[in-house]
């Protein structure tokens, strides 16, 4: 009988044990569990989070220059919550691209045109970047007079460009005659850029173009525009300084004792200026001198290209000996 009674209270202390612990244990793996659910949902939250949308507005005024007509356009870029976005905008002429230019830190860019003869509707389209969605600006229309065309016109294509430092890329510009008939004489053109940052460089083949009397086919060029990658590791030279430290400590330490002991033996006196006379003399021929880490190791690395949003202005110029005539046009350069 009482073994009964023992082995019955056994088993209800395991069937309560063993409650417990499935009840102990419930609440743990119900948390770790809803842990391991939201882990990749805020590791994947910013990821994922949505680009906000952005407000495009272009505002188109002309004016006579010469007998031809000038079109500012003043483009600003804002994001849902009105902050200025940053990137580049790309200006259409009927869609057909026609400049490209940076947006500054307020989020906006002014760009000077050339309007040929004629209706034009004029549109901004804005890029986007890591935070905000492209959007394009209504419509502007401007017409451009009918005064005397310049002998020549130059656009850019594509009128966005984006580099790592270190990387180059090429743009097309073409040079179009717009009055060759008026010309007596072939017309040489020279091509330029400008506004480029530091430590990149464009080149055009080739840097000169003939127009031909009565031409009128377009004259494409391509541009080279070259970044530097730049290095963070020392040059050679700087890495010896330990080593030369390794001479020159333990001389100057000589030297110094010669001094201190030639004010009691006189006879040290032209001991520590012959010495002193060497040792000018031997850094002078040797590691020591600036000229020698120049020839034998060369200028140090220019550094890399600085990252940023730039405009770049192609500039199609022509002098007749008298005046100079000019085209410009432009593209926006991002470096990543």
């Amino acid at each position: 009988m009482g073994n009964r009674v023992r082995r019955h209270f056994d088993s209800l202390e395991q069937v309560h044990v063993t409650g417990f612990l499935r009840r102990g244990l419930r609440l743990p793996l119900f948390v770790a569990f809803s842990i391991a659910l939201a882990v990749p949902t805020l590791a994947m939250a910013p990821e994922d989070a949505p680009r906000q949308a952005t407000q495009t507005a272009l505002n188109v005024e002309t004016h006579d220059q010469n007998g031809r007509t000038e079109a500012t356009l003043a483009v600003t870029v804002t994001g849902e919550d009105g902050l200025p976005a940053t990137g580049a905008v790309a200006i259409a002429d009927n869609g057909k691209p026609l400049a490209g230019a940076a947006l500054n830190v307020k989020g906006q860019a002014v760009l000077v045109l050339s309007l040929p003869e004629g209706d034009h509707s004029l549109t901004a389209a804005y890029n986007g970047d890591a935070a905000h969605r492209r959007s394009i600006s209504e419509a502007s229309q401007a017409t451009g007079s009918s005064g005397t065309p310049p002998p020549f016109t130059v656009t850019v294509a594509p009128t966005t460009l984006s580099l790592t430092p270190g990387q180059s890329g090429t743009v097309t510009a073409s040079v179009t005659p717009a009055n060759s008939a008026a010309l007596t004489a072939p017309m040489f053109v020279t091509l330029s850029c400008s506004g480029l940052p530091d430590e990149a460089s464009c080149s055009f083949t080739p840097e000169n173009i003939e127009i031909l009397p009565g031409a009128t086919a377009a004259i494409s060029i391509p541009v080279v525009i070259a970044t530097e990658q730049g290095n963070a590791s020392l040059p050679a030279h700087s890495r010896s300084t330990s080593v030369d430290w390794a001479f020159l400590l333990p001389g100057a330490l000589f030297l110094g004792s010669l001094a201190w002991s030639a004010r009691r033996r006189p006879w040290l006196n032209r001991l520590s200026l012959l010495a002193i006379l060497g040792l000018v003399t031997i850094l002078g021929a040797t590691g020591c001198n600036p000229h020698y880490n120049y020839y034998n190791h060369g200028p140090p690395l220019p550094p890399a290209t600085p990252a940023g949003n730039y405009t770049i202005t192609v500039t199609a110029q022509s002098i007749n000996g008298i005046t100079a005539i000019t085209s410009n046009a432009t593209f926006a350069l991002t470096v990543q």
